[in-house]
């Protein structure tokens, strides 16, 4: 992807707060509920992160196990 930042798994633990920063602001301001459509962004994007870490463990863990033999 061209668009990955230089941490990825850094966005693991930030997306969620995003989201909970988010909640808690649209509480806070009262009104409509807009913050479902930037969470499902954030949500897609969180999740295509993480398939991207498992497979880089998985990677990972495979050359190490080749390594050891």
């Amino acid at each position: 992807m061209a668009c990955c930042s230089t941490n990825p798994l850094s966005f693991l633990i930030t997306g969620p707060l995003i989201v909970a920063f988010l909640f808690v602001l649209n509480m806070m301001t009262g009104g409509p509920c807009w913050w479902h459509w930037p969470a499902l962004g954030i949500g897609f994007a969180w999740v295509l992160t993480l398939i991207r870490a498992m497979r880089l463990l998985l990677v990972v863990g495979s050359l190490a196990g080749l390594a050891a033999l």
